[in-house]
């Protein structure tokens, strides 16, 4: 697997009186670039989001941060005989040595809000599990 990424790249739409406004506090040197001031807007929003997002994370029981799902975890998870129900708010790697049987038997459900880094033989077994 490649070295994973710091950060995940979006695409927006943006009207143009917004852009305009935008590229203003930029020149005016508020912002070094459009990224910047996008990314300074979303901390903004979710900081004054902070308490709703820990509430919704703790009502539906979500990891927050990095989880690598490695081929121990789901071996002993075989041998348990458990189905894994993953939910992660971040990044999930599920690791380059885990086969496709064995995610398949051991993944249950995978929701990932945020980025999942995996090999695409794995994306394609668990397809229909990755919400």
């Amino acid at each position: 697997m490649k070295k994973a990424e710091e950060s995940e790249k979006i695409t927006i739409n943006l009207g143009f009186v917004d852009l305009g406004r935008i590229d203003l506090l930029v020149r005016e040197g508020f912002y070094s670039t459009r990224s910047d001031f996008i990314r300074a807007a979303i901390r903004h929003q979710l900081a004054a989001h902070a308490e709703d997002v820990a509430r919704s994370v703790q009502r539906t029981s979500l990891d927050v941060g990095l989880r690598d799902i490695s081929r121990a975890e789901l071996e002993a998870a075989l041998a348990a005989g458990e189905m894994l129900h993953i939910r992660i708010v971040g990044l999930a790697r599920i690791a380059a040595d885990v086969s496709p049987d064995l995610a398949r038997a051991t993944i249950g459900t995978l929701t990932v809000l945020g980025a999942l880094q995996a090999p695409p033989a794995i994306r394609s077994a668990l397809a229909d599990r990755i919400r």
